[in-house]
C-alpha cells in the first residue's frame, strides 16, 4: 500500500475593526486564484473553505478558513508544498496560520505562521514560521 499523507489546518484572520469587507474580498480572491483540483497542484481551490463575500460575518471575532487534503507521500515534496502555501499567505490578510502534516513513516509535524505585527498585510513579507514534530507509534494488526 502507498504511503498516505494528510495535510490540514486553518488560516485565521481578525474580523474586528475596519476594513472587514476588503479583507474578506482579498482573502477570497487569493483562494479563488488557486488552480482547480483536476490540474493536480499541491494547493487547489477545493481543499479550502473559501469565505463568502459578506460584510457582516456570522463568526464572533475571527474568520477561520480551514483546509485539508490527502496526498501520496507529500512529505518527499514538502518544500514545494510549503513554498506554494507561503505564496498563498503572502497574498492574504491573516493573524495566524497552522498546518498539520500527518505521515505514516515520519509522524506528525505542525507548522505555525505568525506575523510580526498584529496581522499580515498582503505583500508585506513579515511571516515567521515554527515547526514542531511529534511521533506516535500505532499498533498495526
Amino acid at each position: 500500500m502507498d504511503q498516505e499523507s494528510i495535510v490540514y489546518g486553518c488560516i485565521k484572520d481578525s474580523i474586528v475593526g475596519t476594513g472587514q469587507g476588503d479583507r474578506l474580498r482579498v482573502n477570497r480572491e487569493a483562494m479563488l486564484a488557486l488552480p482547480r483540483a483536476e490540474q493536480w497542484p499541491f494547493l487547489c481551490q477545493e481543499m479550502f473553505s473559501i469565505p463568502e463575500q459578506r460584510v457582516l460575518s456570522t463568526n464572533y471575532q475571527t474568520e477561520v478558513m480551514h483546509f485539508g487534503a490527502s496526498y501520496k507521500a507529500v512529505e518527499y515534496e514538502w518544500n514545494q508544498w510549503i513554498e506554494q502555501f507561503e505564496g498563498l499567505l503572502s497574498q492574504m490578510y491573516w493573524v495566524s496560520a497552522t498546518v498539520h502534516l500527518e505521515t505514516e513513516l515520519y509522524g506528525t509535524h505542525t507548522f505555525s505562521w505568525e506575523s510580526s505585527r498584529n496581522f499580515h498585510v498582503p505583500g508585506s513579507g513579515d511571516m515567521f514560521v515554527q515547526c514542531q514534530w511529534s511521533h506516535e507509534d500505532y499498533l498495526r494488526a
